[in-house]
């Protein structure tokens, strides 16, 4: 993970955490209209802030779109099966070039 990232998601953790006692503490002296929404503002803010840059930054793959290209792999399969290439060959090439572009042997 980049720095700047690192920072980001520092920030707006500790501006979260820090939110709680901040609420707690000005609720309990009374001051409901101004510190409370200002720090409840300011946590609320802060979380929104670290859910994009999560959602932004990740790099995991959504499994539906793994579905879809599995299914045109296995479509472009039978077609060469029935084009007439040997079904285990044809396999096997598709394993191989995944292993390939996944970086194992």
């Amino acid at each position: 993970m980049h720095t700047s990232l690192r920072l980001i998601r520092i920030t707006c953790l500790t501006l979260m955490l820090s939110g709680i006692p901040a609420l707690i503490v000005s609720s309990i002296r009374g001051n409901n209209e101004g510190w409370v929404l200002t720090f409840g503002m300011i946590s609320a803010v802060a979380a929104i802030i670290l859910m994009a840059v999560s959602a932004a930054t990740s790099t995991k793959r959504l499994d539906a779109f793994d579905d879809v290209v599995a299914e045109r792999v296995e479509q472009r399969i039978r077609m060469l099966v029935e084009a007439g290439a040997n079904e285990t060959d044809v396999r096997n090439l598709v394993r191989e070039s995944m292993s390939l572009v996944r970086g194992q042997e």
